[in-house]
């Protein structure tokens, strides 16, 4: 599992990379929506909806909606304004009210846990908001600078695969207090405090290294943090999700990863938050 593990990260990585970077704009938000469809494809799994195809409707009407909502040069230019700025703020306060659910998960999970309508608007509410933060990204400046919005979306990959790893050997070596121990029971809060650090760093690095600017090095720190904690919870709100569902892996498309949602959930939160804040706030 481990050796399927590393083969598939090697063969992803400079696919992702390549993608960002090298794809025109309106082919970025075609594979943007690729995989957001298909993300959704497997949170039909979470729903147990008697026809996924049917499922899958809303999402992409949703999508399609949002997509000819765009000023007519917006593709081309990145022309990316209100009231797709909505999305961000949708993603925001959904992933606030998901960290409530998980904090409290399975006391007061009883109103959702039962109901297959909200959950399937969970998923809308984690993917739809996912997709445009990474366009909103990648479109920052896009006339004048093309590869700023990619440094950007490289950015918070970056910084969420550091707190995957610093979380990791920090809670090996120091983990004593479990973060939600009935929703997974191996993260602890010494292991989210490594993350972080390790996410600042490397944030500060990229950033450094990439010419980001931020109005200061105070920005850039809450920005980072509040990042990774929307990243470890968009982690955890899937696996409360499987737990419920009776599901080990959302899918089976990536060897030794799972499924898309497994690969890409600690991103579906930190990408909506991090465009909030740095298109928002900074």
């Amino acid at each position: 599992m481990l050796k399927q593990r590393i083969l598939t990260a090697l063969v992803l990585a400079p696919l992702v990379i390549a993608g960002i970077f090298l794809l025109p704009f309106s082919g970025f938000m075609l594979a943007i929506a690729g995989i957001t469809l298909a993300g959704f494809w497997e949170w039909t799994q979470f729903v147990n909806a008697r026809s996924r195809l049917l499922a899958m409707v809303p999402p992409v009407l949703v999508l399609l909606a949002s997509l000819l909502a765009l000023p007519a040069d917006a593709i081309e230019l990145g022309n990316l304004q209100f009231p797709h700025h909505i999305m961000l703020a949708a993603g925001g306060a959904w992933w606030l009210f998901a960290c409530l659910l998980v904090v409290t998960y399975p006391n007061q999970s009883g109103f959702w846990v039962r109901s297959t309508t909200l959950r399937y608007l969970f998923g809308l509410l984690t993917l739809i908001p996912f997709f445009w933060g990474v366009v909103m990204l990648r479109a920052v400046n896009y006339a004048e600078s093309p590869y700023l919005g990619a440094k950007l979306v490289l950015l918070v990959c970056l910084l969420v695969w550091a707190a995957d790893s610093g979380a990791y050997f920090a809670g090996k070596r120091f983990g004593r207090h479990k973060m939600a121990p009935r929703v997974s029971p191996n993260k602890t809060l010494e292991g989210l405090a490594g993350g972080v650090v390790l996410a600042v760093v490397v944030a500060w690095a990229t950033a450094e290294l990439f010419g980001i600017t931020f109005n200061n090095s105070g920005a850039l720190l809450v920005t980072v943090v509040l990042t990774v904690i929307a990243s470890v919870f968009g982690d955890l709100a899937e696996s409360m999700l499987k737990r419920v569902s009776g599901i080990k892996d959302s899918g089976q498309i990536l060897p030794g990863h799972g499924g898309i949602l497994d690969r890409i959930d600690s991103l579906t939160a930190a990408l909506p938050v991090f465009a909030l804040l740095y298109l928002w706030l900074i």
